[in-house]
Parts: C-alpha cells; sequence; structure tokens
C-alpha cells in the first residue's frame, strides 16, 4: 500500500514535468506564441533543466534538441523508479535498453494526448472565446493536424467537423501502434521482475 502511495506521488510530480518539456518542445517545433500564461508557465517549470542542457545539446534543424531530452531523460528517471518499486532488476543492459525504448513510446503517447487535448481545447475557444490570450497558441498547435483534414472536408452546415476526425485519428494511433509498442516493452520488462 504505502508502496502504490510512493508510486502515484513519483508519477505525479514526473509527469506534470515530463509534460511540461514536451510541450515546451512542441512549442516550438510547431512555432507557437509563448506569451500567454500556458507558455510562460511551461517555459518557467523547465528552464531549470532545459538550459544547462542546451549548452551541451544545442539546436539542430531548428529543433529543441535540449527539451526533448529532458523529457526522455525525466521519461527514464520515472520509468526506472517505478519499475524498482515493483522489483524489477534493471542493473543489466537489457533491462535498461527496454526502458530506455518504453519512455520513447510513452513520450509518443504523450504527444498524442498533447494534440487530443489541443485540438479539444482549441474547438471549444473557437466557438465560446476565439480572442482569448491562449487561442493563438492552441490554433498554432493544432493547425498542421487540422489542415489536412480541413482541406479535404468543408464544413458541414458551417460546422467544422474536422476537430472530430483528428481525436478519431489520434485514437487509432493511440490503440494500434502506441499500444502494441507499449506492450511488447512491457512484456520484456516483465521478464526481469525479481
Amino acid at each position: 500500500m504505502l508502496t502504490q502511495a510512493i508510486a502515484f506521488v513519483v508519477e505525479a510530480i514526473f509527469d506534470l514535468f515530463i509534460l511540461s518539456a514536451l510541450v515546451r518542445f512542441w512549442m516550438q517545433v510547431l512555432r507557437a506564441p509563448a506569451r500567454n500564461p500556458l507558455a510562460q508557465f511551461t517555459m518557467a517549470l523547465t528552464d531549470f533543466a532545459v538550459k544547462p542542457v542546451r549548452r551541451l545539446l544545442p539546436g539542430f534543424f531548428k529543433l529543441d534538441i535540449a527539451s526533448i531530452a529532458v523529457a526522455w531523460a525525466a521519461e527514464v528517471v520515472l520509468l526506472s523508479i517505478l519499475s524498482l518499486l515493483q522489483g524489477v532488476e534493471i542493473v543489466n543492459g537489457a533491462a535498461l535498453s527496454v526502458i530506455l525504448f518504453l519512455a520513447l513510446v510513452k513520450l509518443l503517447r504523450l504527444t498524442v494526448y498533447i494534440v487530443m487535448v489541443s485540438v479539444l481545447l482549441q474547438a471549444l475557444l473557437s466557438w465560446v472565446n476565439p480572442y482569448h490570450p491562449v487561442a493563438p497558441f492552441f490554433e498554432a498547435m493544432t493547425r498542421p493536424f487540422l489542415k489536412p483534414f480541413q482541406k479535404a472536408i468543408p464544413p458541414v452546415g458551417g460546422v467544422d467537423i474536422t476537430p472530430v476526425l483528428v481525436l478519431i485519428a489520434c485514437q487509432l494511433v493511440l490503440m494500434l501502434p502506441v499500444a502494441w509498442l507499449e506492450g511488447e516493452a512491457m512484456r520484456a520488462i516483465s521478464r526481469f521482475v525479481l
């Protein structure tokens, strides 16, 4: 019981940080404006880790490699802690390589969730308050995912249904490749349980 409580607290703290570092990476990739409270919170929460790593890992093709590296490293640390709490022996290279791979899969899953939440919030803001200070942020975060659908499917009765299609596509990505990769990694990790 105590182990579950410790795992919950550790996972909650790490997940907030990992999510922030990943959002920071995608903000830069998608050129989302940083002049809003959400972006400023993300930057403030991750600056202590990203700025030192940026000295070691500079940008590559205008990508903030430091942010994604910090998110991945934090996910590896989180998975290692959770594995140790569950009795997984991670001292050998095979277990560590599985954790490194599983961390990438978890970041992929979290990226899909970021897209889904951004699409939902952008659609909601477009109906309720399109001039809200965070509206341009969510518009930038969702534009690359909505544009292909919007080009192919016109509004139906004046309503843009493409957010629903993007959410369905995201759910399929979570159900098929992400779930399969996660399942394979979890089966590999189960071989190392003490």
